[in-house]
């Protein structure tokens, strides 16, 4: 018996404008390891970091470190902090809530968060 491999053509969309109903393809579910983070250019120039859980859920947050100005939180660490995901960043290790973007380690800082879907 042969397998063939698993193909998917799931794609990744992200809400753009929370006042319509605007959604941007930003790549095929296949993009994304769990664990991993993935920038993505939006159309207005803007970075947005992709994360899959080894759940499953996707999260997507502004790409940009407010601390640093660096476009590098795709390549922060993973973990959970009181059963919430968060994402530190690997220049200064602030950590960000991945479902509101609120920074745990100082209350006045938060990064965007954009709505995600699979279709």
């Amino acid at each position: 018996m042969t397998l063939a491999p698993e193909t998917t053509t799931l794609k990744v969309q992200l809400r753009v404008d929370d006042a319509a109903d605007d959604w941007f393809t930003v790549c095929d579910i296949s993009a994304l390891m769990p664990g991993r983070g993935v920038a993505a250019l939006l159309p207005d120039g803007r970075q947005v970091a992709l994360f899959q859980d080894r759940a499953g859920r996707l999260y997507a947050i502004d790409n940009r470190d407010p601390f640093s100005g660096a476009a590098v939180l795709s390549r922060g660490l993973i973990g959970s902090h009181q059963g919430r995901p968060f994402v530190a960043s690997p220049l200064l290790k602030q950590r960000f809530e991945l479902e509101s973007g609120r920074c745990l380690d100082d209350d006045a800082v938060t990064v965007a968060t954009y709505e995600v879907r699979t279709s």
